[in-house]
């Protein structure tokens, strides 16, 4: 009888544990697609109204500056300080373009072959998006990217570092002319086709990228802003300036 009752028992448990795991998968699937919904919406907003931030109204970051600091949740949720990744040693940190950017998977295929390199010069790599963590998580594990994601999706991270938004010549410039023209039909029609896909398009599609170097003080050792989507720095400039911030040590 006692047998038969933990086995029970065990079984009630089981089952309770399954329903309490489906509950949460459940509820953060409808986080998910209110956040993705809401960001494709915003997509479209800015689509509509066009690039907004082509100049700079004061003179942007460079080297010899000292970095922002902010506080900003990772993939995972936590909160943490960007300076968290400068503080023992060089980092290098990556503005990243909307998660359905074809640009961004193409980096994240450069930065897994970059990682060893980085890694061995003891610098802490880590990714500005504009998406939740949520978000993050799921754009993290389809792309392979090992490195923390942490989320700035009022942009304020990328204004501080003078990160600009692009012409549609600079992010659609292999588009037909209905987006260079940024016709407001062919943007529906992209979302539209997009949609439920790895390339659905969310946030804000005018944002440029760029790749800043920061050394243990908090010094700018490389600025380097993108003037289109696909223009990737060669990452021997990267190695280049973690070795002079390494020299401070």
């Amino acid at each position: 009888m006692n047998l038969l009752y933990k086995i029970c028992t065990k079984i009630l448990y089981l089952l309770l544990l399954n329903i309490m795991l489906f509950n949460v998968s459940y509820a953060q699937q409808d986080i998910l697609s209110m956040q993705n919904n809401i960001a494709e919406k915003q997509w479209l907003e800015h689509w509509k109204n066009g690039p907004q931030r082509l100049r700079w109204n004061e003179l942007p970051l460079q080297t010899g500056d000292k970095s922002p600091d902010f506080q900003l949740l990772d993939q995972t949720g936590n909160e943490v300080n960007l300076s968290d990744y400068w503080k023992d040693g060089p980092a290098l940190i990556i503005f990243w373009r909307h998660n359905g950017c074809s640009c961004g998977r193409d980096r994240a295929k450069r930065l897994a072959q970059e990682i060893e390199e980085y890694e061995r010069l003891g610098a802490k790599v880590v990714i500005i998006a504009q998406s939740e963590p949520e978000r993050s998580t799921i754009y993290q594990q389809q792309n392979k990217i090992t490195v923390s994601i942490l989320s700035d999706t009022k942009e304020e991270v990328y204004k501080a570092f003078g990160v600009l938004e692009g012409k549609p010549s600079q992010i659609v410039y292999d588009a037909p002319d209905e987006f260079l023209q940024i016709q407001y039909q062919a943007g529906v029609d992209l979302m539209n086709a997009r949609r439920n896909t790895n390339g659905a398009v969310v946030d804000n599609p005018w944002l440029l990228t760029g790749e800043f170097v920061v050394d243990k003080t908090g010094e700018i050792r490389l600025a380097y802003r993108y003037q289109y989507c696909e223009n990737f720095p060669d990452p021997r400039i990267h190695y280049g300036a973690i070795k002079e911030a390494n020299r401070l040590e």
